[in-house]
């Protein structure tokens, strides 16, 4: 065994340890001086000095910046030369992913070097300066690990290193005594085992094996709950609903049955547009691109994962919504990736955080990590998204991971074939991840961290961009029926929903496995990461392995798609499941859930008393964490590898103002390119929700017509995150937003493809429980004819005209000014449809026409913010005159400069394009408010003509890039 540490060299910059200097600064140790960062190799096997030194100087360090060094062993040596040095050495604990040991054990391989068995990586962390141990705990507990998946291997006040369990396999079955147990013993059961499912569904399963005369195996129990669990089943859009509703002054009582297909599939059915290919049925929607591709977009959530361990949570939320791709249809190509998140303000007081939950900005950090780790390793561009910030994502962030793919036209479609070998394929199967599926059925806890540690994975890119790779060519050669990814429930979803109509045959102990020691139970739900699922007609097994085989991706055959209708499981030749398929998909009871809503009283709005200058209003608002730059942020991903990003995340003269849309060409010689935008705002939901969902997709359009795509080839997505759904409170709102994106939908002609829910998203400690602002987002996708013709936000030159496109209207409720007023208000904006319509079709034809030099949609902080922004993206100033901008209600400066009414745009005009704009928008609500400048300032003259704003774009800028500019 050897040891081999990796330093960087006297004078180069450590990044890393400067990182989590910065981090430790921020816990308020203001004593500690400096970190740096050692990492650390430990090889096992029979390896020569010699070769260790190869490995260290050509594979492990960089000569010009690095200093590595060897021994024989694994003990650490520390330095006690310094008395103000503390050395601490953190690794992942047994059972956890650690994609660098597989990459190095790989590396060594491929330099031709024998006799290495294993590898284990560490980190060492030598913080310079006087720390108590006290003091050092609580560093190595908030900055340097997490517990969940790692652990302290030796630091110099003691070891608290741990061992892996290795055992022979354990072939007895274990059974479950269903058959005799009264309620509370099924509740106890279903606790005890993670199920996460109620007393009826617990009464159905007792039923249905009391009529086999047999009790369940525990993984049959487990694998019924897997797929009945709220993550894969979506019991609450699919059940039935009593929903008590008041409205005018009247209280009613609806029943919906099936929330999911009498709004969001039933908008899609209504607007039944031809261009949709595939929808709702596969792991991601599609829709036409040209005679040759679709394309196909799909956004999911990993929000229980992410608030537990957030680099890991992410990491495998990317990794995971893109395996969706490669699992929808044949498999698709993902060309971009889209990320939005919420959480807690990252000032949040430490004081008052719940406990067992981590500091919002620590949440930060670790998800926007694990974002650019996979996607930018993977080499597809991260191109679009956003971050919403706000007090009740303290326990329960909110992560969305989007992708987009590029798949054959004619390669939308598959179907498992009687007689087809089910092959595993990609990583091996580990202990991550078990009980996700159901761990994310249920509200997090303080205790969730140590219940529910195993959910947790880590993802390793590297592998799922081999496995992209080869699956692509196996899809091209037809070698496969059908594909889908190792979700939730890993194989225990991926083989049940695969072989769903024919049933299948599985022998566990031919799947490949990280370590021995694994259960059969851990085996068929371990949710290990970069695993695909393939049902392999028997002519074809041979080429299939082959083409593997040269890619370096082990591709195994665990067993059989039959056509007894029946999930049989073995493990060494001992069968220890037989479930019925129909049962597994249809047996769960229908449950009836409560909802009631009754809206907020929005007669009386809050009068701010204030001065007539709106200037430090105006840099409020701009410096809101909800409004200002994110570029700490996008300044981490790739958004430009594949080369084929056009319209990129920031844009202007000096490349960082806010895009409002993405926008991608996907094939290489080709001007043909798609749109990608979101819409999300919390705060409007906490109004009414039913104009969150309206707005939110109002938002997503408009972003798309703003950078000149055309609103009639527009899909969307949505993703609810909601509160806990068995609670009235919760539902009815969640009802009302489904509502509307029902009715938004199709009065813009924009049908759903994909989606998502994840509910639960709650955290409960001491009795209390802290439920997320219920929130949707809304992902659209828009196909461009020609991305040369694409338009950005930036003011281009001075003395061109700026029009406002749209009605402005007395609706402050939710609105960023509002909420720096310490107000939430209860005239939420309301989507006036009619006229939304109108007013995209026209701005694209105009857009088409060249008729528009730029065009900005006004949504969060409204027309001043929109304004602002536009001016400092130019590096131009701007003036305007309130009192010619549209206005619907008793005017006043700070109602039309910062109300956050929908479908509107700021719009940028050339003099000589004045008559033919005018004309193309007629019909529409529009008015020319001033014009571009080239003085470096923003002047807003009132409706009384004196200026009640005035202000240097330079200033303007810092303070929109000054909060998050880490």
């Amino acid at each position: 065994m050897w040891r081999i540490e990796v330093k960087e060299k006297p004078g180069i910059f450590d990044a890393v340890g400067e990182s989590v200097h910065k981090n430790i600064l921020d816990l308020g140790f203001q004593h500690v001086e400096e970190v740096a960062l050692v990492l650390v190799y430990t090889l096992e096997g029979d390896i020569s000095e010699k070769d260790v030194y190869r490995i260290g100087s050509e594979l492990l360090s960089d000569r010009v910046s690095q200093n590595f060094s060897f021994v024989q062993g694994s003990a650490p040596h520390f330095d006690h030369s310094s008395r103000n040095e503390h050395i601490v050495e953190i690794a992942y604990n047994p059972g956890v992913m650690d994609p660098v040991e597989e990459s190095v054990l790989k590396g060594i391989r491929d330099m031709g070097i024998g006799g290495v068995t294993a590898v284990r990586t560490a980190r060492q962390y030598q913080i310079k300066g006087k720390i108590s141990e006290e003091e050092a705990q609580v560093i190595v507990d908030k900055v340097l690990s997490n517990k969940l998946i790692q652990h302290l291997v030796q630091e110099n006040i003691g070891d608290k290193s741990v061992k892996i369990r290795n055992s022979d396999k354990d072939v007895s079955v274990v059974v479950v005594d269903l058959l005799n147990a009264d309620d509370s013993q099924l509740i106890k059961i279903s606790e005890k085992g993670q199920l996460f499912l109620n007393i009826k569904e617990m009464r159905a399963i007792q039923e249905h094996f009391r009529s086999l005369k047999r009790n369940p195996t525990d993984v049959e129990l487990e694998t019924v709950a897997q797929t009945w669990s709220e993550h894969c089943h979506h019991k609450t859009f699919r059940g039935k609903i009593c929903y008590k509703v008041t409205e005018n002054g009247r209280t009613e009582v609806r029943e919906i049955h099936n929330l999911f297909k009498s709004t969001i599939a039933k908008a899609t059915y209504d607007i039944n547009k031809p261009w949709c290919v595939s929808v709702f049925h596969d792991n991601a929607g599609i829709i036409e691109f040209d005679d040759e591709h679709d394309v196909c977009f799909k956004v999911e959530t990993h929000n229980h994962p992410s608030a537990l361990e957030p680099f890991g949570g992410a990491n495998t939320g990317i990794g995971g919504v893109l395996r969706d791709t490669m699992g929808t249809g044949l498999g698709a190509k993902p060309i971009c990736n889209t990320d939005v998140f919420c959480f807690a303000p990252p000032d949040y007081d430490t004081a008052k955080l719940p406990a067992g939950t981590l500091h919002p900005k620590r949440v930060m950090k670790g998800v926007v990590s694990g974002v650019r780790d996979y996607g930018n390793k993977m080499g597809i561009p991260t191109v679009n998204g956003s971050i919403i910030f706000d007090d009740r994502f303290v326990g329960n962030p909110l992560v969305y991971c989007g992708n987009v793919g590029l798949i054959p036209r004619g390669k939308s479609e598959k179907k498992v074939h009687r007689g087809d070998l089910i092959v595993a394929a990609g990583g091996r199967t580990g202990r991550d991840g078990i009980h996700g599926a159901t761990f994310s059925s249920g509200e997090l806890t303080s205790e969730s961290e140590v219940v529910s540690s195993g959910a947790v994975q880590i993802g390793d890119p590297i592998q799922e961009k081999k496995v992209l790779d080869v699956q692509l060519k196996a899809r091209d050669e037809n070698l496969y029926h059908a594909v889908t990814d190792c979700g939730a429930g890993g194989f225990s979803s991926a083989v049940g929903e695969m072989g769903a109509e024919t049933g299948a045959v599985v022998h566990l102990d031919k799947a490949p496995l990280k370590y021995q020691g694994l259960s059969y139970m851990e085996i068929w739900i371990s949710e290990s990461q970069e695993r695909m699922v393939f049902a392999v007609p028997r002519a074809n097994i041979e080429r299939f392995l082959e083409l593997f085989a040269m890619e370096n991706v082990e591709a195994t055959v665990i067993g059989e798609f039959t056509g007894t209708g029946r999930l049989e499981l073995f493990y060494c030749q001992t069968k220890v499941c037989d479930l019925d398929m129909n049962f597994m998909h249809d047996g769960i009871p229908d449950i009836i859930k409560e909802a009631c809503w009754e809206p907020k009283n929005e007669a009386v709005e809050p009068v701010i008393s204030k001065e007539k200058n709106l200037t430090a209003d105006l840099c409020n608002i701009l410096s809101h964490y909800n409004v200002c730059s994110k570029e700490w942020v996008v300044r981490q991903y790739d958004h430009e590898v594949q080369g084929g990003s056009v319209i990129k995340p920031f844009v202007g003269v000096q490349h960082d103002g806010p895009s409002d849309a993405a926008v991608v060409a996907p094939k290489m010689g080709s001007t043909k390119g798609i749109a990608v935008s979101n819409g999300i705002n919390v705060r409007y939901g906490m109004i009414d929700p039913y104009w969150m969902a309206a707005g939110c997709i109002d938002e997503a359009v408009r972003q798309i017509v703003s950078v000149g795509g055309n609103p009639d080839r527009v899909a969307i997505l949505d993703n609810f995150c909601w509160g806990n759904p068995d609670k009235p409170d919760r539902l009815g709102p969640l009802v009302r937003c489904a509502q509307g994106c029902y009715d938004a939908a199709v009065a813009y002609g924009t049908p759903f493809i994909s989606g998502k829910d994840s509910l639960y998203n709650e955290y409960a400690e001491g009795g209390q429980s802290l439920a997320i602002p219920g929130t949707i987002l809304i992902s659209a996708i828009g196909i461009m004819g020609d991305v040369r013709e694409a338009l950005t936000m930036d003011f281009k030159k001075a003395g061109n005209l700026i029009y406002i496109v749209g009605m402005t209207r007395d609706e402050m409720g939710g609105s960023i000014y509002y909420h720096r007023h310490g107000i939430t208000g209860g005239r939420v904006p309301r989507v006036d449809f009619d006229s939304g319509r109108k007013i995209f079709k026209a701005l694209f034809q105009a857009s088409q026409q060249k008729l528009a030099v730029s065009i900005h949609d006004c949504s969060e902080g409204g027309l001043g913010v929109c304004l602002a922004e536009m001016a400092f993206s130019g590096l131009l100033g701007a003036e305007i005159d309130l009192k010619e901008v549209p206005f619907d209600g008793e005017k006043a400066d700070e109602k039309i400069l910062f109300s956050e009414s929908h479908s509107r745009f700021l719009v940028e005009v050339s003099p000589e394009s004045k008559h033919g704009f005018e004309k193309k928008l007629k019909g529409a609500v529009f008015m020319c408010i001033g014009q571009v400048t080239q003085s470096p300032e923003v002047m807003v003259h009132g409706i009384d003509g004196t200026v009640c704003v005035k202000e240097n774009i330079n200033k303007l800028k810092q303070v929109w890039k000054a909060p998050l500019g880490w």
